[in-house]
């Protein structure tokens, strides 16, 4: 999977008015690359068809759609354009690519889009979304509800035009009301929502054209930048590696009820290569945890247990996986937090971080959303994900992983979205496993971002490859465990 740069939308509207001042183009050129670059993709990937149906809004997201019928038109498609919104709304672009398009064969209409029947819409034509576009600020307005609801129900193919109408460019939030599209061409640079949240289910096929746009104009917006993630095959090892500078991972957790946690944990950090892995858990699960898996070394914890030498010997520490949050939680919370070594937080340890707070400077924290809003001091994190990580991390000062589908992870400097894994890693254990990866990467070497963007990868990698062979629905944590090895190998 190649590495992507996605920008928020304001970057790009920033980008989209600095290519027409500063070098010597127009917005209705602009319109014109958009509009030729579309045609191509149709002509491309549907060579049979000779009938279109294109929505045009009243920004300038509609000017590309009156251009691409244009196009259509001229090429001897039977072409009908429905004008949604108000063309007295439509900007200078926009209004002279309409008047091109009046010129055109295309028949032009304009429609309420209250009163739109589904009738409307020829399910054997090719619908042209060009209704909104970038401007999705807030609910989807009545006026185009109505539209997209029977272009929905006519389950025809599809193009969006730079982001499906009602899909939010930033946090990838669909609209209750939104375009479903066989295929989004989309331009300038590639938006944060087509790739998040619901951007990958309703974009269908994401075709990618930056217009020509000046490379020294994007350079200026490095900061923006949310990357996606790859999961790059780690270095191989020397002939003459041995255990010793594979170092230890120390996993604390797994209460009683719990103990399937702390042991998903310490297996995954053994499959993700380190060279020792130790438990800390309650002493009720030492012969489980040894039968199960004899190649860790577990160790049994009371409510008054020293942790002194098992942190010593540790090169990183993952605390939470089914820690609970008693006083037997509590005593290894307290020590783990005074510790110096490199910690992974996971589950428990985060509610406990909630509640006491964090003063260790080297930590990972990777909560799901309903914890990363306890952390927060919210009920619930909100839509917009980017923003919930901006403030774990201003709060926290740590490297933060943001679980869930698209999860992100942050630094402070840096921001990464993950496109790999499935909606059958919504089952328990998925996040115990994640932390085990992370803490044996630490263990191995890595930076904490390394460890954490590298963690997160190759953990939906390996859940990728398990679904293909158990399905969605029958997908467990210990099937990620088993292929997490190979996908760090580049044996995928």
């Amino acid at each position: 999977m190649t590495q992507l740069k996605l920008y928020p939308a304001e970057v790009i509207r920033t980008l989209d008015r600095r290519y027409v001042q500063e070098y010597d183009t127009s917005g209705l050129k602009l319109m014109g690359k958009a509009a030729r670059s579309v045609l191509a993709f149709i002509e491309s990937e549907m060579p049979n068809a000779e009938r279109a149906q294109v929505f045009c809004g009243s920004g300038n997201n509609a000017g590309d759609g009156f251009l691409i019928a244009a196009l259509l038109a001229d090429r001897g498609w039977s072409v009908e354009v429905f004008l949604v919104g108000d063309s007295a709304k439509l900007g200078s672009d926009a209004a002279a690519a309409m008047n091109i398009c009046r010129d055109s064969a295309a028949m032009l209409t304009r429609v309420d889009g209250r009163e739109v029947e589904a009738l409307l819409i020829d399910s054997d034509a090719l619908i042209v979304d060009a209704l909104l576009g970038l401007g999705v600020s807030g609910p989807v307005r009545p006026a185009y509800q109505s539209v997209i609801a029977a272009i929905n129900s006519a389950n025809a193919r599809v193009i969006a035009v730079d982001v499906p109408s009602g899909l939010n460019p930033d946090t990838g939030v669909a609209d209750v009301f939104c375009i479903r599209a066989t295929a989004t061409v989309t331009f300038i640079a590639r938006k944060i929502g087509l790739y998040s949240q619901d951007g990958s289910e309703v974009s269908g096929q994401i075709v990618f054209d930056d217009l020509g746009l000046p490379e020294p104009l994007i350079e200026h917006f490095d900061e923006a930048v949310v990357s996606t993630l790859v999961a790059s095959p780690l270095p191989p090892r020397p002939n003459r590696w041995h255990k010793g500078p594979l170092r230890r991972v120390v996993i604390v957790g797994g209460n009683l009820g719990m103990g399937g946690a702390a042991l998903l944990a310490a297996e995954a950090a053994l499959r993700s290569g380190a060279g020792l892995v130790s438990v800390v858990t309650r002493g009720e699960h030492l012969s489980g945890f040894l039968a199960r898996c004899p190649e860790l070394m577990v160790r049994a914890a009371t409510d008054e247990t020293d942790l002194t030498d098992a942190m010593d010997q540790a090169s990183a520490i993952v605390i939470g996986p089914g820690l609970g949050q008693d006083d037997w939680a509590l005593n290894l919370f307290d020590q783990v937090m005074a510790s110096e070594k490199p910690l992974v937080i996971d589950a428990d340890a985060l509610n406990l971080v909630s509640r006491f707070g964090l003063t260790h400077p080297r930590t990972v924290m990777t909560p799901h959303p309903l914890e990363a809003a306890r952390l927060i001091g919210q009920e619930r994190v909100n839509e917009d994900r980017l923003g919930t990580l901006k403030a774990l991390i201003h709060r926290y000062g740590s490297v933060a992983v943001l679980k869930g589908h698209g999860t992100l992870v942050g630094d402070g400097t840096r921001t990464a979205l993950n496109r790999s894994g499935n909606p059958g890693m919504a089952t328990a254990g998925m996040g115990d496993v994640l932390s085990g990866v992370i803490g044996s990467l630490i263990a191995q070497g890595f930076t904490l971002w390394d460890a954490a963007t590298l963690g997160v990868a190759h953990h939906g990698s390996a859940a990728d490859t398990a679904v293909s062979k158990t399905g969605e629905a029958g997908l467990l944590a210990s099937d990620v465990v088993s292929g997490i090895g190979r996908s760090l190998a580049g044996l995928h």
